[in-house]
């Protein structure tokens, strides 16, 4: 069995932010390690966003930044993406689909993270 370590890093980016117009544009970096014995591929991604309102926007897709790679057994994969919220807090959780060399599927889970801008908590 595979075992997926996924770690998450987020930044408030603020120079492409409107607080006044509800638009608040966060960065996260997600490293995925393959702590297995076999190589696997990332297929796709569901994420579920919910903002400090409630609001939940669900996304999915093929992938991640346009591609699906593949990780051998002790690699890592990092990409960075972003999204909007219309509040300055939220949160993303969500899962990886993937696939074992041999052709059997599983869900690489993405645990809860915080997006929050710096110093609004504390």
């Amino acid at each position: 069995m595979s075992t997926i370590a996924i770690d998450v890093k987020t930044h408030y980016l603020a120079a492409q932010s409107d607080p006044d117009n509800g638009q608040y544009v966060f960065a996260y970096t997600i490293t995925i390690t393959n702590q297995g014995e076999a190589s696997v591929q990332l297929l796709n991604r569901a994420w579920r966003i919910t903002d400090a309102d409630h609001k939940i926007t669900r996304v999915a897709g093929d992938g991640v930044v346009g591609e699906q790679p593949h990780i051998a057994p002790g690699e890592s994969y990092s990409y960075t993406s972003g999204t909007v919220l219309a509040t300055p807090i939220g949160t993303m959780e969500g899962h990886y689909g993937m696939i074992h060399a041999d052709g059997s599927k599983f869900e690489a889970k993405i645990p809860s993270f915080r997006l929050a801008v710096p110093n609004i908590l504390h």
